[in-house]
């Protein structure tokens, strides 16, 4: 029997995950369908109960729902648990829904493995939504504990101060003044998305050798990424992070680890144009 999987949020209809989903399905011969799931914040119940019910095999959540989601479901687990943010959610073996977090694991993989552990860097969270928790949660486990963020809307970066007591907050106003002493900076807003508000500065005052990590992948080039990368910084757009977390959300499903090649990326990238 077809099973079945997709992804909820709002706005959903940008999303490359059943692109990539599905070419891993047909890829390893797989039985299955992956869909945009359109939903609001009144049917999250629904959805849940046609995860218990069968329908669907396992769903990948986006923004608004990355934390919403958690009063509807069981159980959250492993980095889920400690940042409070969904993504991955299936049915265990005893019918219960679980909640998994597979952003940490895409950010490390994508951008972070390759820093020095116990490093004297400093790192900069610019955003404190949805993705927030998971970038914050993947630079501590890269084994850098000078973690700063900083919001336009001051209120969520105390939230989250309150989860990870570490945090040093920067104002919003103070951004442009303060980015020069930062070593690793993660832009986790919507700030720099197709067809929407962008940064009203370049950051022209950045270390020369900083790493510059935006987790938006559409455009592949936001216009930041692009004058950074004309200064020779070394810059990294939000592709490889959405694809490797979507490989730990296929791997919890199906246990299967999928492969990421040429053929996968330039589908992807085509899909974006």
């Amino acid at each position: 029997m077809k099973k079945n999987f997709g992804i909820i949020g709002n706005p959903i209809k940008h999303s490359l995950s059943p692109v990539l989903h599905n070419y891993w399905f047909n890829k390893y011969k797989i039985d299955a369908e992956y869909s945009i799931i359109e939903t609001t914040d009144k049917k999250l119940d629904e959805v849940i109960k046609k995860i218990k019910d069968g329908h669907y095999s396992g769903v990948n959540v986006t923004l608004p729902y990355k934390q919403k989601i958690i009063n509807h479901i069981d159980k959250v687990v492993n980095d889920a648990g400690l940042t409070g943010s969904v993504n991955t959610v299936h049915l265990d073996k005893d019918k219960i829904v679980i909640g998994e977090n597979t952003d940490v694991f895409g950010l490390q993989a994508a951008y972070l493995k390759e820093i020095d552990r116990g490093s004297k860097k400093k790192a900069l969270v610019i955003g404190a939504g949805g993705v927030s928790p998971s970038a914050v949660l993947s630079i501590q486990k890269s084994g850098i504990t000078n973690i700063s963020i900083t919001n336009r809307t001051n209120e969520k970066c105390i939230f989250l101060k309150k989860k990870f007591g570490f945090l040093n907050i920067i104002p919003w106003q103070n951004l442009k003044s303060e980015i020069k002493n930062f070593d690793i900076i993660i832009n986790v807003t919507s700030l720099g998305l197709k067809n929407g508000e962008d940064f009203d500065f370049n950051f022209s005052n950045t270390k020369s050798e900083v790493i510059f990590i935006d987790t938006i992948y559409n455009p592949l080039e936001t216009k930041t990424l692009k004058y950074l990368k004309q200064e020779g910084r070394r810059v990294f757009n939000g592709l490889d992070m959405f694809i490797y977390q979507g490989q730990k959300s296929f791997y919890l499903w199906n246990k299967i680890n999928p492969e990421i090649n040429d053929e996968l990326i330039d589908l992807l990238v085509s899909a974006l144009k």
